[in-house]
């Protein structure tokens, strides 16, 4: 079989790198792979961004709206100091 001049050296160019410096070589460019991927998919979108913004509002609805109507703050409210809310977690943690 025969080698072009630039394929060995191509080999030899890479039998010199060390597994150390290959392993950060392929992962930034596996990193920058992903982001141009992204980047460019989220560039080009039409419907999708519409898509996105329903996505985002109902996880606000989710985390926050909910959250604050459903879910109050009942240590602060039943006992008064951080020593106090940490004993009747500790207690109900060991029953």
């Amino acid at each position: 079989m025969i080698f072009s001049f630039t394929s060995i050296f191509l080999l030899i160019s890479l039998l010199k790198l060390t597994d150390e410096s290959l392993s950060k070589y392929h992962t930034m460019e596996t990193v920058k792979k992903i982001w141009f991927f992204y980047r460019d998919g989220f560039r080009e979108m039409t419907v999708g961004k519409t898509l996105w913004m329903i996505i985002l509002l109902k996880l606000f609805i989710f985390f926050v709206v909910i959250k604050l109507l459903f879910f109050p703050n009942l240590l602060s409210r039943d006992y008064d100091t951080d020593a106090d809310r940490a004993d009747h977690v500790r207690k109900e943690l060991t029953k």
